[in-house]
């Protein structure tokens, strides 16, 4: 009975830890993104009133980094990105006044937050969240807070409408994307491909559903996969090597797949069948199967697709489980072909599209000298 106690209380304080570092990290965010913003506030006037440019930016770091021995993090680079953070963000939020309310000391976070949008900022954003019907303003600044200056400063990048951008910051708070997550999510231009992809989902899932749409796309960019001419067709050769990339597989689907295998074997009616690539998703709580297709989009795929996930259904899945899930994977599709297909099927599933690089083509392979012969005329 002690003991069962002792284990008890241990978890309790692990707990209690755990949350509280949590909390001690999210209010240091928020802070840093007070300090950069007040920063590049200051770095935005003086350009503007006193014409500062490159050179007064970067005597500025050095002499920063002479006045304080040892800072890091204010490179001339670094300021340069707080200029952007600032201007890009101050037409929609107002985060340089009212600093202390945005201290570790506020109570009730959301409303205090809220104060720190200009009216003009308010109206602006709130249009924009109400056309996308998403969120409030309150619940997207709890999210805008919690995602680092790196991360702000790639949507700022890569992302150029307020709609896009806060698509990604939102998707960055909610799934607790990394950085790198975030930088392949950005590449493969999710913002976009969400809106096309086909699916049954409506129809077939009952729980989760809006999750479900979130967690697929209309197309995976697969560059670290380079085909040559003669290997675009070959199915069982890109099945190989997204298993030998993987990870880099995990980071285009997302944070909550978990890689169950390839080949994956099903037996129905003391027949063997195989699924080419198996997942499993924590958020959906559902398997998900992907079947690959070198060509064009087939609606009999479709079939095949059903009947992997009445198997998996009803001999994998577990009981808590949702109904598995199943995407084709193809080259090529046409999305009025794709919905007609969909008819009559009673399971979850979507066709999306794949892009790799590509090898070198075999009719140029005797023209242009390879990377080794090149390496040495360079040398």
């Amino acid at each position: 009975m002690i003991e069962k106690d002792y284990i008890k209380t241990i978890k309790l304080i692990k707990s209690e830890i755990l949350q509280s570092r949590l909390l001690i990290a999210k209010m240091a965010n928020k802070e840093l993104l007070l300090l950069y913003f007040k920063i590049g506030e200051m770095i935005a006037e003086k350009s503007a009133k006193e014409k500062w440019g490159t050179k007064t930016i970067q005597k500025l770091a050095e002499d920063l980094q002479s006045e304080l021995n040892g800072l890091r993090g204010f490179s001339y680079g670094n300021l340069r990105k707080m200029k952007l953070f600032y201007e890009q963000w101050s037409v929609f939020i107002n985060l340089s006044k009212k600093e202390d309310v945005i201290s570790p000391l506020a109570t009730d976070k959301l409303q205090i937050i809220a104060k720190e949008f200009c009216p003009l900022a308010t109206s602006k954003l709130e249009k924009v969240l109400f056309k996308a019907n998403t969120l409030s303003i309150e619940q997207f600044i709890q999210l805008f807070i919690n995602v680092s200056f790196t991360a702000h400063y790639e949507v700022l990048l890569k992302a150029k409408t307020i709609t896009e951008r806060i698509f990604y910051i939102t998707k960055t708070a909610q799934n607790y994307w990394t950085v790198a997550t975030l930088k392949q999510q950005l590449k493969n231009d999710l913002f976009h491909q969400k809106a096309t992809f086909p699916n049954n989902f409506k129809e077939t899932i009952t729980q989760n559903k809006q999750v479900a749409l979130n967690s697929f796309k209309d197309q995976y960019l697969l560059d670290f996969i380079a085909l040559s001419d003669e290997e675009q067709d070959n199915e069982r050769l890109l099945e190989h090597k997204i298993v030998q990339n993987i990870k880099k597989f995990l980071l285009n689907l997302g944070n909550d797949f978990a890689f169950m295998g390839n080949q994956y074997r099903l037996i129905v009616a003391e027949e063997e069948y195989f699924i080419d690539l198996l997942f499993f998703n924590r958020k959906l709580q559902a398997l998900v199967a992907f079947e690959l297709k070198t060509g064009k989009f087939k609606p009999e795929y479709l079939g095949k697709m059903n009947f992997y996930l009445s198997a998996l259904d009803k001999k994998i899945k577990q009981k808590h489980e949702n109904p598995s899930i199943g995407i084709i994977l193809c080259k090529e599709k046409n999305n009025t072909i794709v919905e007609f297909s969909f008819s009559g099927f009673n399971k979850a599933m979507g066709v999306a599209t794949y892009k790799t690089s590509n090898k070198l083509p075999s009719k140029f392979k005797d023209i242009l000298p390879d990377v080794a012969t090149l390496k040495k005329l360079i040398d």
